[in-house]
């Protein structure tokens, strides 16, 4: 029986996009959900607030990093992530694999698991399944993740095939790992571009006592045709009754592709790394505020938006501290593009219970994939 209580509200006509809710240790969340990214147990610049105030529902923390510093002892002694970061609500730990994964010539894979040296000390450490779930035990972490293998998309089928199997080995040490915890756990759904893989892989995970999938090892170097191919080809393959998951993406267009493509549940770093650049979402496409156009722009950056820096702030400003590096600057773009990311997100699930998001989608489709609208470079650019 799953630790996670997954129920499909509704699902949407000629799409495959589902409106649900999850039950977790920390409360209730709203599917499809965007989870932004807490790598270090905090969103960059972002207090948990701020966080409650732009809609965030799940936080994402980063195994690999909090291993590393503050170490699972730090989460032992304050019984949590939770208490620790003052936040809640729920939170979900990577397994790590994806560092791994950034590390090709810092990292040695075998059997028993990855060999690197702490960033932090220069400690040798050992990454294994087992040591990746007892590290997110002492998180304590609503929903953990399987510790996998993650190769570039590109990979050639050798290659893809020797990865998927070990995840899946690892996959099923990790579940013995988790012995009786209350705990969430969630497979990742491996293969690369091949569609044999990737029915492999399903097939093989969905056959064992997991409360979710992930659908891991995309966008890592595939177009954007193969990613959006990839991912449906696992949704489809994927039980109906859990949750389902893309890790790390993405831009707007590709959530709104995704859930269209029937994933419920997704994290990316783009609202903070493209904030500090002066890129800031909105509902009439990206802006990207360190452009001179700007200087003297006396509105707000999306004036449908209700976010405090919509509120208070205009593009000047917003482009003279990005211009300037002020750490401000990020902040305030920051909130603003996860507040929309949160109402992006909350506008699909309407959009699906009310039936009409095949609709939705097409329309939105031309409205957030367009650079600059109202200060066109030459001619509109778009947001693949």
């Amino acid at each position: 029986m799953s630790r996670l209580s997954f129920n499909l509200v509704a699902a949407a006509t000629a799409s495959q996009a589902r409106a649900g809710t999850m039950q977790t240790l920390h409360g209730q969340v709203r599917t499809p959900v965007f989870m932004p990214v807490g790598t270090q147990a905090t969103v960059k610049g972002m207090r948990v607030e701020e966080l409650r105030a732009v809609g965030a529902q799940v936080l994402l923390a980063n195994t690999y990093h909090l291993l590393l510093r503050p170490g699972p002892e730090v989460f032992r002694h304050f019984g949590g992530i939770h208490r620790f970061m003052n936040w809640d609500g729920p939170v979900l730990t990577d397994s790590g694999g994806f560092q791994i994964f950034s590390l090709p010539k810092e990292r040695r894979i075998t059997e028993e698991g990855a060999s690197f040296r702490s960033y932090v000390d220069g400690k040798a450490i050992l990454l294994s399944p087992e040591v990746s779930i007892a590290t997110q035990r002492a998180i304590g972490s609503d929903i953990m993740m399987v510790l996998d293998v993650c190769v570039p998309s590109t990979s050639t089928y050798d290659v893809s095939a020797k990865a998927m199997e070990r995840t899946h080995r690892w996959a099923l040490r990790s579940l013995a790992a988790r012995e009786d915890s209350p705990q969430s756990l969630f497979a990742i759904v491996q293969g690369a571009c091949d569609e044999n893989l990737r029915r492999e892989s399903a097939s093989f995970l969905r056959e064992h006592p997991f409360d979710g999938f992930a659908i891991g090892g995309l966008a890592v170097g595939e177009t954007k045709d193969e990613r959006e191919h990839f991912c449906g080809l696992a949704t489809s393959m994927l039980p109906d009754h859990l949750p389902r998951y893309l890790m790390g993406v993405g831009t707007p267009i590709d959530l709104l592709e995704a859930v269209h493509r029937g994933v419920d549940m997704f994290d990316c770093i783009l609202p903070s790394a493209l904030a500090q650049q002066g890129t800031a979402f909105t509902h009439r496409g990206l802006v990207r505020l360190r452009r001179s156009v700007y200087k003297f722009n006396d509105v707000p950056i999306d004036d449908e938006c209700t976010c405090y820096t919509c509120q208070n702030y205009t593009r000047a400003y917003l482009h003279h501290l990005t211009k300037a590096s002020e750490g401000l600057g990020w902040h305030m773009i920051t909130q603003h593009n996860l507040h929309f990311y949160g109402e992006l997100m909350a506008e699909m699930r309407q959009h699906i219970v009310d039936d009409t998001f095949a609709e939705y989608r097409l329309a939105k489709r031309q409205e957030i994939t367009v650079v600059d609208r109202d200060f066109p470079t030459n001619s509109v650019q778009t947001l693949s």
